[in-house]
């Protein structure tokens, strides 16, 4: 499946092909720490696959508790997380699902680290809904 997608102020732009059956969510404390959120959502995309039109990411390495370092790329104008990879020599691209304009269609098949998950994420149905955003 083609996506394509960008950070919030249009600084950074991507296009990638990708099999929609390998979106994921991590709960993993770092994903939560750098989404700024109870999880972070992915789609893997091979180095080739993968390709940056227009601007260019800022990166930070994070180590990883597996001692792993990550380069964590987001956009230097707006903070929008863009993707992480290897830090030498990437092979693989995971691109935040929400960058994408296709993100309607990318359902996750698949969650990890769920020990970290917050409690309450699995139950959401619970939550008093709003349409859009509340006024008061």
């Amino acid at each position: 499946m083609k996506i394509d997608g960008g950070c919030h102020c249009g600084n950074i732009t991507y296009s990638a092909e990708i099999d929609p059956d390998n979106v994921g969510i991590c709960h993993c404390t770092d994903c939560q720490t750098l989404s700024g959120t109870a999880f972070r959502t992915s789609v893997r995309a091979t180095k080739e696959a993968f390709h940056l039109n227009g601007g260019q990411p800022k990166i930070y390495v994070k180590t990883a508790e597996s001692g792993a370092k990550r380069a964590q790329a987001f956009c230097p104008e707006c903070g929008t997380p863009i993707y992480s990879a290897a830090v030498s020599d990437p092979q693989v691209f995971n691109i935040r699902v929400g960058t994408a304009r296709q993100r309607a269609e990318l359902r996750p098949k698949t969650q990890g680290w769920c020990r970290s998950a917050r409690d309450w994420v699995n139950d959401l149905q619970s939550v008093k809904q709003f349409a859009k955003q509340r006024t008061s």
